[in-house]
Protein backbone atom coordinates (compact mmCIF):
# COMPACT_ATOMS: atom_id res chain seq x y z
CA UNK A 1 0.00 0.00 0.00
CA UNK A 2 1.38 3.40 -1.01
CA UNK A 3 1.50 6.44 1.22
CA UNK A 4 0.76 9.91 -0.13
CA UNK A 5 1.69 13.17 1.55
CA UNK A 6 0.07 16.57 1.38
CA UNK A 7 2.64 19.12 2.44
CA UNK A 8 3.10 22.84 3.02
CA UNK A 9 6.37 24.64 2.38
CA UNK A 10 7.11 28.07 3.80
CA UNK A 11 8.99 30.10 1.17
CA UNK A 12 11.54 32.87 1.69
CA UNK A 13 9.02 35.47 0.45
CA UNK A 14 6.70 34.39 3.31
CA UNK A 15 4.29 32.60 0.97
CA UNK A 16 3.13 29.01 1.27
CA UNK A 17 3.40 26.29 -1.34
CA UNK A 18 1.06 23.29 -1.03
CA UNK A 19 1.71 20.04 -2.85
CA UNK A 20 1.18 16.30 -2.91
CA UNK A 21 3.71 13.49 -3.37
CA UNK A 22 4.33 9.83 -2.65
CA UNK A 23 7.92 10.53 -1.55
CA UNK A 24 8.13 13.54 0.75
CA UNK A 25 11.90 13.60 1.24
CA UNK A 26 12.64 13.35 -2.49
CA UNK A 27 10.04 15.98 -3.41
CA UNK A 28 11.17 18.46 -0.76
CA UNK A 29 14.78 18.05 -1.91
CA UNK A 30 13.68 18.75 -5.50
CA UNK A 31 12.13 22.00 -4.30
CA UNK A 32 15.22 22.92 -2.26
CA UNK A 33 17.74 22.20 -5.00
CA UNK A 34 15.69 23.93 -7.69
CA UNK A 35 15.29 20.89 -9.91
CA UNK A 36 12.54 22.58 -11.92
CA UNK A 37 13.31 26.16 -13.00
CA UNK A 38 9.64 26.82 -13.75
CA UNK A 39 8.34 25.77 -10.35
CA UNK A 40 6.72 28.18 -7.90
CA UNK A 41 9.41 27.56 -5.30
CA UNK A 42 12.45 27.99 -7.58
CA UNK A 43 12.92 31.73 -6.94
CA UNK A 44 11.55 31.55 -3.40
CA UNK A 45 14.34 29.54 -1.80
CA UNK A 46 15.41 28.86 0.91
CA UNK A 47 12.40 26.78 1.87
CA UNK A 48 11.16 25.17 5.04
CA UNK A 49 8.83 22.19 5.27
CA UNK A 50 6.30 23.32 7.88
CA UNK A 51 3.49 20.76 7.65
CA UNK A 52 2.64 17.39 6.20
CA UNK A 53 0.00 14.75 6.64
CA UNK A 54 -0.04 11.26 5.15
CA UNK A 55 -2.85 9.37 3.43
CA UNK A 56 -3.21 5.79 2.23
CA UNK A 57 -5.82 6.83 -0.33
CA UNK A 58 -4.58 9.06 -3.16
CA UNK A 59 -8.07 10.41 -3.84
CA UNK A 60 -8.42 11.62 -0.24
CA UNK A 61 -4.97 13.20 -0.43
CA UNK A 62 -5.89 15.05 -3.64
CA UNK A 63 -9.15 16.29 -2.12
CA UNK A 64 -7.35 17.55 0.99
CA UNK A 65 -4.69 19.31 -1.08
CA UNK A 66 -7.35 21.07 -3.17
CA UNK A 67 -9.27 21.99 -0.03
CA UNK A 68 -6.40 23.64 1.83
CA UNK A 69 -5.19 25.47 -1.28
CA UNK A 70 -8.44 27.46 -1.08
CA UNK A 71 -8.00 28.34 2.59
CA UNK A 72 -7.03 31.79 3.83
CA UNK A 73 -3.48 32.38 4.97
CA UNK A 74 -4.71 32.61 8.58
CA UNK A 75 -6.37 29.22 8.33
CA UNK A 76 -3.27 27.62 6.74
CA UNK A 77 -1.14 29.12 9.52
CA UNK A 78 -3.47 27.69 12.18
CA UNK A 79 -3.18 24.25 10.55
CA UNK A 80 0.62 24.52 10.46
CA UNK A 81 0.69 25.54 14.13
CA UNK A 82 -1.65 22.72 15.13
CA UNK A 83 -4.29 25.20 16.30
CA UNK A 84 -7.19 23.00 15.21
CA UNK A 85 -9.64 24.76 17.55
CA UNK A 86 -9.21 27.97 15.53
CA UNK A 87 -10.10 26.38 12.19
CA UNK A 88 -13.91 26.55 12.54
CA UNK A 89 -13.81 30.24 13.51
CA UNK A 90 -11.42 31.05 10.66
CA UNK A 91 -13.80 29.29 8.26
CA UNK A 92 -16.58 31.76 8.92
CA UNK A 93 -16.98 34.45 6.29
CA UNK A 94 -16.35 37.91 7.59
CA UNK A 95 -18.58 40.72 6.40
CA UNK A 96 -16.98 44.11 6.59
CA UNK A 97 -19.09 47.14 6.04
CA UNK A 98 -17.55 50.25 4.55
CA UNK A 99 -18.39 53.50 6.27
Amino acid sequence: MKTYFVYIIHCSDNSYYIGITNNLERRFNEHCYGTNIGSYTYNRRPLKLVFYVDFNDVEKAILFEKKIKKWSRAKKTALINGDFDALPELSKKKNFSKK
